[in-house]
């Protein structure tokens, strides 16, 4: 009889993660059968080309040379919950821009954020433009800019659209959310598959060493 506890327990641990096991699927038969980030409304990359994107990886890199020979490169990764708008894209996107003009080292950044306003309209809103010396100028110490909410409303409108005009609108905003979202959706259901595999390995274990 001192074998009757130990085999218990196991037994019992077995019939925990089995639960467990039985929510993690139905949390993924969900997520696979969820039309969430199936919308008509996809965008469009706007010529930008998909660089970066690891499946370990939250961000993305994409890039573009212009035919004056200006290139213009972006990486984004999804930031906090917005609670706004329709709920087709929850989370806002972190939108970092680069702008180098053909044999200069100086290049300009923009630090943005963009989100879905609702229906099918997107926000952007750039947070600060900065002037770099060179790709490498991290230093805090250089002068990059003001804060962008402190210029003026019209050079705000124009710095907008200078990166309008480089195929940064509300299209390449739409295509950027519903990239992301996706990308974020995989990796979680990749991440669910892993603890299923992972608490099965425990589970079958215990179910063996209960003598099942």
């Amino acid at each position: 009889m001192p074998r009757v506890t130990p085999i218990l327990r196991r037994a019992h641990k077995a019939i925990e993660e089995l639960d467990l096991l039985k929510v993690l699927q139905s949390e993924i038969n969900h997520e696979l059968s969820s039309h969430r980030f199936q919308t008509g409304e996809s965008g469009s990359p706007e010529d930008f080309v998909l660089e970066w994107d690891s499946p370990k990886s939250q961000d993305v890199v994409l890039r573009k040379k212009c035919a004056s020979g200006e290139e213009v490169a972006i990486s984004a990764l999804l930031g906090r919950d917005t609670f706004q708008g329709d709920g087709s894209f929850p989370r806002e996107a972190l939108v970092k821009i680069c702008v180098k003009k053909p044999g200069l080292n100086s290049l300009l950044q923009f630090d943005c954020v963009a989100s879905r306003k609702g229906g099918n309209e997107s926000e952007f809103d750039i947070q600060n433009a900065n002037y770099m010396h060179s790709p490498s100028s991290l230093d805090s110490s250089f002068y990059k800019g003001p804060p962008f909410s402190s210029l003026d409303p019209d050079l705000q409108h124009e710095l907008k659209q200078y990166l309008a005009t480089r195929g940064i609108g509300e299209d390449f905003i739409n295509f950027l959310l519903l990239y992301l979202h996706r990308k974020e959706q995989g990796q979680y259901v990749n991440w669910l598959q892993k603890l299923k595999d992972i608490i099965g390995e425990n589970s079958e274990r215990h179910l063996h060493g209960a003598g099942f």
